[in-house]
């Protein structure tokens, strides 16, 4: 009789699949280690950070385990990501720039000015952003907070401000917080609309209801995990507009490159000619990124991403030595950075001239996603492999953001919802018991992207069936296991998880910062409350004409 493995058990064909899968890249390569530890100067022992009541919002020491080897149950190519993230401490970037690492999701670039700190993304929690910034105080020296900048409108940036600075500090006039034009609305608008969905998805995306184990979650692939302290917003003071503008913040001089709808909506990267240091922000880091996350967002356009990077290239590649961004760690060396550069640009431009290539000589998207293979260079430069985004979901992304959700065949215009169908399925396979032993044969072979695709169908239709459940959560567990994206190891394992544990219980709505409500501008708070009217139980129309006499607003 067949047997499952056991939960958090690999199969042989994942073991194979991932040996053979290490053996075509150059693991042992030891520059990526020696760039993440350079500088070192000092770490929060233990690597746990508490919330002011005891809470644990931060436990780097979770991955103590990442210090072995690869095991049989990770892909070995994440597993060497995972470890480079769980590198942890303050770094030394280059003289006056500093940076702390793997205290959140995000890193926090500490620069010095003449007279105190300019700080760029006080990560994503008020807790994790306050123990940081003590530690670098601690050992660099105390001195005032002078500017506060977020290169983007992901709140893993910004969300922990209220760590390091207070309202007081920016109306006073002590801290300037400079953020990219249209910083406010994208950051808000992302939040409030279709913020219990995306905040669902988020949770199976960073693994959040995962332990952290060999078998569990090892890493996010831009860094470890998400903190769960007390999320923050404050809106700046000043935005930066175009592309060249200059500012100079307590003595430091900063050229900006402004670069909207890349990463984000709002977003620059700037350059420190005193330093020749470029930040990329989030355009450029140590992995492939998401064209469209898993957690959902609106579809981001690869072309002008691949652009901005050529654009930072050219204005500062020649001069630069150092280039940092706000996730992984830095490189130094102009040669260095110069093919690092390159190698990301053409990586984003490469996802979105191969899509079109495809899509203009008839292929669908799973067609293209399937036929589009690695770029030579992705084989040497684990910058470009897909441990966070793939190439697989980015080319779908970008047909998406072309053609849309249809792929212009008439039986995929209106097909059944996925529990008709999956009857229907049932019911033409001759029972349930004939589409198991298919799964189980499938299973037998390796075969797990078909097991999941008899044994969903299965499950929608008879959502009771525990054998089912389980022969789809251990195909999910072992798709999971040889994932080289984490957020697709996460996705499959929190799946796994949820059909042999039930649905996870949780408010959701309590994901909802208060700073988030109070800034929502009147009109998006009643376009989030239309979203919740549910038609079939409203009373009597009515039209109601609302006069807000304090910020004077007719709604």
């Amino acid at each position: 009789a067949f047997e499952l493995p056991p939960p958090g058990e690999a199969t042989d064909a994942t073991r194979i699949a991932n040996e053979e899968f290490g053996a075509g890249l150059p693991l042992a390569d030891p520059g990526d280690f020696q760039d993440a530890r350079k500088g070192f100067l000092a770490s929060i022992e233990g690597g746990i950070i508490k919330d002011e009541a005891g809470n644990v919002v931060w436990d780097q020491s979770r991955f103590s385990f990442l210090d072995q080897p690869a095991p049989p149950t990770a892909n070995p190519s994440l597993w060497r990501q995972a470890q480079l993230n769980a590198i942890h401490g303050l770094f030394e970037v280059t003289d006056g720039v500093y940076q702390l690492r793997g205290y959140d999701l995000a890193v926090m670039t500490l620069i010095r000015g003449q007279t105190g700190w300019i700080v760029v993304d006080p990560l994503l929690t008020k807790e994790t952003s306050k123990a940081a910034f003590a530690l670098a105080m601690e050992r660099l020296g105390d001195a005032p907070i002078k500017a506060v900048l977020f290169t983007h409108s992901h709140s893993d940036h910004f969300g922990g401000v209220r760590g390091i600075i207070s309202d007081e500090d920016l109306t006073s006039g002590k801290v300037r917080l400079i953020a990219p034009d249209g910083f406010a609305d994208a950051a808000i608008s992302e939040n409030v609309l279709a913020g219990n969905y995306m905040a669902r998805r988020a949770i199976f995306q960073f693994g959040n209801d995962l332990p952290a184990s060999p078998a569990g979650v090892i890493d996010s692939g831009i860094g470890k995990t998400l903190s769960t302290g007390a999320i923050g917003f404050m809106a700046p003071t000043e935005t930066v507009k175009e592309t060249g503008e200059t500012l100079t913040i307590d003595g430091v001089d900063f050229v900006f490159i402004n670069a909207p709808n890349t990463e984000a909506p709002a977003e620059f990267m700037f350059y420190l000619p005193q330093k020749k240091a470029l930040c990329t922000a989030e355009l450029a880091t140590s992995t492939m990124h998401n064209i469209l996350t898993l957690r959902g967002a609106k579809v981001r356009d690869a072309l002008s991403w691949s652009k901005h990077i050529d654009e930072a290239l050219e204005m500062f590649g020649g001069d630069a030595e150092v280039v940092f961004a706000s996730h992984t760690w830095p490189k130094w060396g102009n040669e260095k950075i110069h093919t690092y550069l390159e190698h990301q640009r053409d990586l984003y431009r490469y996802i979105h001239d191969q899509t079109l290539r495809l899509a203009n000589q008839g292929e669908t998207l799973h067609e293209i996603a399937a036929d589009v293979p690695e770029a030579s260079f992705m084989r040497q430069d684990f910058s470009t492999r897909g441990y966070y985004g793939t190439l697989n979901h980015n080319v779908k992304a970008t047909y998406q953001r072309y053609f849309g959700w249809w792929d212009g065949n008439p039986a995929n215009l209106n097909p059944y919802p996925p529990v008709e169908q999956a009857r229907r399925y049932v019911k033409l396979a001759g029972g349930a018991d004939n589409m198991i032993a298919n799964a189980i044969d499938a299973y037998k072979e390796g075969d797990y992207r078909w097991v999941a695709t008899v044994m969903n169908d299965l499950v929608f239709a008879e959502p009771e069936n525990q054998k089912a459940k389980d022969i789809l959560a251990s195909a999910y567990e072992q798709l999971g296991f040889q994932s080289e994206s984490s957020i697709w190891r996460n996705y499959y394992l929190s799946g796994a998880k949820e059909l042999r544990d039930g649905v996870s219980k949780r408010d959701i709505t309590q994901l909802a910062s208060p700073d988030f409500v109070k800034a929502i501008p009147t009109p998006e708070f009643f376009d989030a409350m239309a979203v919740r009217v549910n038609p079939a139980k409203a009373g009597s129309g009515m039209t109601i004409n609302f006069v807000f006499t304090d910020t004077n607003e007719k709604i």
